[in-house]
């Protein structure tokens, strides 16, 4: 009851905090305030429920409020706006605290959640009594249980009719179920090569038939064969062609069923990890709401795509590049609504988010009509940081400078705040989406917005790609990265100062051999026709010439065993229909090779070794910990802080890490396999070469005799899990090791 409550808070609040934001623009709009009074009674009811009583109270009184405002006793003003959005607040905060403790805090925090009842109130004193007397005695009514919000793509009742049932299955589970489907979807494709072969043999077996025939004369007029003997060899090879020809009837009958009902399972599976994409974007208006006035702006943020489906695994991992987006657009590129008002701007700015389906792709533009990005101030922090010397500046376009905003540690501002200026924005949005296998792209347009345009594959499960043939093994580009393919001919190929190009469309395009790229051959191009991929990333696009071109599959991608390490121009992994492997290519890799070799890397190192030199600048965190979810939490935490942070699994990953890398902090939980907490502080401490570097313990064993354990091991700081929230653990890192920057 307790899980279903707090998927009842997560729906309802949803729902206040949207129309809550509307309601500003719309103080008497009679269908939000009802929508709004359901919410707040909804959750009274689920409150009740489980017996929580802070939660019924405060929505109680919120209730109250929004019922007075539909009779006309009070008028919702922004003030009051901001109240009950504190309320709401309140009640996630309340409905987070495990189930255990909740009756303890209760009692001991009455003067936490009281005063939010209270201000409450306040927005009552102007209504008529009656407004809350009347609903005294409704008190005692039994609201109906919590409707669910659905799980794993499964609907429940929602009052429309539907009659299906919630069943809850974990991420990981489904995620395996969804795998398994595809690479049923891949073998099941296998028949067809299978029937492929027998027709070849049907088409042999036709052709020793005519052959046959034809020789029939040419023997019986020389009296080298029996005619009834001959007769009787052709209706044998006759009845053996049709029962072959039955055979692959039924075979490709049998295949077509069989990839029809693979196809309907892997889209089921796949249907029941889809999610609109509005759920990704919850909370979205709220925040920018909350950001813009703390910045004296006025913005609007406006989400369109809301109902596009995508796969829940993308979909978590791209609220974290679309949180830096907004934020960036809000404290960077949007004017002040003076500044604005001056300019002939309206005074309200406008952030536009929008998803949609494009090629087979999720594609997730946000765009403002603010100043845009000013490619001056880029110029000028190139130069100070010492990225690039003068004469190379001179030669770069401002496409190429937009891309220096996506080095880690690199901002336009002087002034470091909470919101801007410690330059961890951009680089953490193009390694969000990389990871994703998809890529970031600027539209800037000074004075009038800028827009930054996420392309992103649906789902990581299954990935639409063009094979080709390299020094003769399959090889796969992602669909999605492959500009064109086109045969050309090698009088068409051109050649200036050593180097081979194509024209097409009146653009140059270097070429160069794909087996040179991947490292087989350094030979030159030649041959009669070739073919060739092109391909690109933000900044450059070419030739990639390959032995031929082969297919269009859908692939099912397996990820490479981390134990290999990055492999250099290869992204995953993926079995073919008849069951061989085929290496995916990293396209941005691939580029960056192919610019290596073509230019000798001209724009590739200068982001490099400009990248490498921010890096420098920035101190180094080792996190320690058998917990996936632990690690991933304290390296957002402290990356989003400007850290560079490095994770281990186990005590003994993270003792072979610290004899590889110099680290400024070493973060490290106690409970581990092969080597624990203790151990490894102590082989740290103990260390002539290590035993300088500050050790902090953070672990759920909050007892005093555990704390001692942990420090008289040699750490430096000890925290609990339990405890620690955004500013703690941040706050306990800089307390050791100062801020990010060295």
């Amino acid at each position: 009851m307790f899980d279903l409550f707090r998927m009842e808070v997560e729906s309802q609040v949803a729902i206040l905090s949207e129309e809550l934001l509307s309601l500003e623009d719309n103080a008497s709009s009679d269908q939000k305030l009802e929508i709004l009074m359901r919410a707040a009674h909804s959750l009274k009811g689920a409150a009740r429920m489980v017996s929580i009583e802070p939660i019924v109270k405060i929505s109680h009184v919120m209730e109250d409020v929004f019922v007075a405002a539909q009779q006309g006793g009070v008028l919702i003003a922004s003030s009051d706006v901001d109240v009950l959005l504190a309320a709401v607040d309140a009640i996630v905060h309340i409905s987070r605290i495990p189930e255990k403790e909740l009756n303890v805090w209760g009692e001991e925090n009455a003067a936490v959640y009281l005063p939010v009842v209270e201000s409450l109130k306040d927005i009552l004193s102007a209504a008529p009594k009656v407004h809350t007397a009347d609903r005294v005695n409704s008190d005692l009514d039994v609201s109906p249980p919590p409707v669910t919000t659905p799980v794993v793509g499964m609907s429940v009742d929602n009052g429309q009719g539907t009659d299906e049932r919630s069943l809850k299955i974990g991420a990981e589970r489904m995620s395996r179920i969804l795998g398994l489907s595809s690479e049923i979807l891949v073998e099941a494709k296998r028949l067809s090569h299978f029937k492929d072969s027998l027709q070849s043999i049907k088409r042999k077996q036709d052709g020793l038939v005519s052959l046959l025939e034809g020789w029939q004369d040419l023997m019986l007029s020389n009296s080298m064969i029996d005619a009834d003997a001959h007769n009787h060899a052709l209706l044998q090879f006759d009845s053996c062609r049709r029962s072959l020809s039955e055979q692959i009837n039924r075979l490709d009958e049998y295949d077509r069923t069989s990839i029809n009902l693979t196809t309907k399972l892997f889209n089921e599976v796949a249907g029941s990890r889809m999610r609109p994409f509005e759920d990704a974007v919850v909370g979205l208006k709220r925040m920018v709401r909350d950001l813009a006035r703390s910045l004296d702006k006025r913005v609007s943020l406006e989400i369109n795509g809301g109902h596009c489906a995508v796969d829940r695994d993308v979909l978590e991992k791209i609220k974290s590049p679309i949180n830096h987006l907004l934020r960036n657009s809000i404290d960077h590129g949007i004017e002040n609504s003076e500044q604005r008002k001056t300019i002939g701007k309206p005074e309200t700015a406008t952030i536009k988010l929008t998803a949609v389906h494009s090629s087979g792709m999720l594609r997730i533009s946000i765009g403002d009509d603010g100043a845009g990005i000013d490619v001056g101030r880029i110029k000028n922090k190139v130069l100070t940081k010492n990225l690039i010397g003068p004469e190379m500046m001179g030669s770069l376009s401002d496409e190429e400078l937009l891309e220096f905003l996506f080095l880690p540690d690199f901002s336009t501002r002087d002034v470091i705040s909470e919101i801007s200026g410690r330059g961890v924005g951009l680089d953490v949005v193009r390694d969000s989406v990389k990871e994703l296998g998809g890529v970031v792209t600027v539209n800037n347009r000074p004075g009038v917005g800028a827009e930054f345009v996420m392309t992103l594959p649906i789902t990581l499960s299954v990935m639409p790609a063009l094979l080709v043939d390299i020094a003769d093994e399959p090889y796969a580009f992602p669909l999605s990265r492959v500009d064109r393919i086109l045969k050309i001919s090698t009088e068409d190929v051109l050649e200036m100062e050593g180097r081979q190009y194509v024209c097409i469309d009146n653009k140059n395009i270097g070429l160069v051999s794909g087996v040179q790229v991947l490292g087989f051959d350094s030979g030159r191009i030649d041959g009669g026709q070739l073919t060739v991929v092109i391909i690109s990333d933000r900044l450059d696009q070419y030739g990639l010439v390959v032995d031929r071109y082969v297919d269009q599959r859908q692939l099912s991608v397996h990820a490479l065993d981390q134990r290999l390490g990055k492999i250099p121009n290869v992204s995953s992994a993926a079995l073919l229909g008849n069951g061989d492997p085929v290496l995916i290519l990293d396209v941005d890799d691939v580029v960056r090779s192919i610019n290596h070799i073509i230019t000798g890397g001209r724009l590739g190192d200068v982001y490099q070794l400009a990248e490498e030199k921010l890096k420098t600048s920035r101190k180094r965190v080792l996190v320690v910990d058998d917990s996936l979810t632990v690690r991933e939490v304290e390296k957002d935490l402290l990356e989003a802080s400007g850290y560079l942070v490095d994770v281990a699994v186990d005590g003994m990953d993270g003792w072979n890490a610290i004899r590889r890398v110099a680290y400024d902090l070493i973060i490290t939980d106690v409970d581990m396999p092969r080597m624990d907490g203790i151990e490894l502080v102590k082989s740290i401490k103990q260390d002539l070469h290590l035993r300088n570097i500050p050790v902090m313990i953070v672990s759920y064993k909050d007892r005093v005799e555990e704390r001692r354990r942990g420090l008289d091991a040699g750490a430096d700081y000890y925290l609990t899990k339990g405890s620690f929230h955004d500013d703690t653990l941040v706050e306990a890192v800089e307390d050791l090791i100062g801020e990010a920057n060295k």
